[in-house]
């Protein structure tokens, strides 16, 4: 008999303003004892100095996680120029320094070349692993971490202000992968001087917004009247991109045991197998056949 599962089922997801000097798995930490729910997870890590939109997936929710971290994130920053830090954050120590500060024009001369498709080095500082350990305990440990060159996309980059000679505020839109961090410091580079980031806040993440994403505190509060809590979002919030397509009574039973179904009027790629209004699956349609890929469990 397998053990059973501590708390209650609760499916769904919450968009929690992250707040200063928490980890994201913290946060998880705290949404998992506020609702008491059995499952949860996060969609996309946010830096300890970081705030704001953590979605965070309850139950089954949790399965369509991968969904939601290959949609387009939107951040607001800061840059502090004139010292370069070895986390590429003002958590790190300072490494280097230099007396130039870009004006506003070289700044926006500059941004063309930062959008589009570009190349980054991650911060050695952060979660990628490196021979199957995480990049930050190697660099912590003393290491010298040769990080692997990757390609991300800058949807739009914009300067919003220049706050005083050693800080700019940004607001950048951008694709997964992309470390606003690097942005930071390989714009400054570019610029002629070194930078950090300062302050970092996710404005949003697909369709999780932060003028609608609450705090701790408030889930907290409101959580008190489960039945009556209108933020938690459906488990499907994340698949807005995911065609839903409704199959039959005989065929939700296949569904929910894993098997294959035909959908004969169904282009090939992925959709949300729907018996009525309840989400049943993610399944791949492949020549009018739909194939299971996550069955939900509700």
């Amino acid at each position: 008999m397998g053990r059973k599962r501590r708390g209650i089922p609760v499916h769904g997801w919450l968009n929690i303003d992250k707040p200063e000097g928490m980890s994201s798995a913290a946060v998880v930490g705290a949404v998992r004892r506020i609702t008491n729910a059995q499952k949860a997870g996060h969609a996309g890590t946010l830096d300890p100095f970081a705030t704001g939109v953590l979605p965070i997936a309850l139950g089954e929710a949790t399965k369509t996680v991968p969904y939601l971290v290959a949609e387009e994130k939107e951040y607001g920053f800061t840059a502090r120029f004139g010292g370069a830090t070895n986390t590429d954050d003002i958590e790190g120590q300072i490494i280097q320094e230099s007396d130039h500060r870009p004006n506003e024009s070289d700044i926006l001369n500059m941004i063309p070349s930062f959008t589009g498709d570009i190349i980054q080095i991650p911060p050695a500082y952060s979660a990628i692993k490196i021979n199957g350990e995480r990049a930050y305990k190697l660099a912590r440990s003393g290491e010298d971490v040769v990080m692997p060159e990757r390609t991300v996309t800058i949807y739009d980059l914009r300067l919003d202000e220049i706050i005083d000679q050693d800080h700019a505020r940004f607001t950048v839109r951008c694709s997964k992968g992309t470390y606003i961090r690097a942005l930071a410091r390989d714009l400054a580079v570019a610029l002629g001087t070194v930078a950090h980031l300062s302050q970092l806040r996710r404005l949003r993440v697909g369709p999780f917004l932060e003028k609608s994403a609450i705090s701790l505190d408030k889930l907290a509060e409101l959580w008190q009247c489960p039945a009556e809590f209108e933020d938690l979002l459906p488990l499907t919030t994340a698949l807005d991109d995911i065609p839903a397509v409704a199959i039959s009574e005989t065929q939700a039973i296949r569904v929910r045991h894993g098997n294959d179904v035909a959908v004969p009027n169904q282009a090939d790629g992925t959709i949300c197998a729907l018996d009525g209004d309840i989400p049943l699956a993610i399944c791949k349609v492949e020549g009018g056949v739909a194939f299971p890929v996550r069955v939900f469990n509700i």
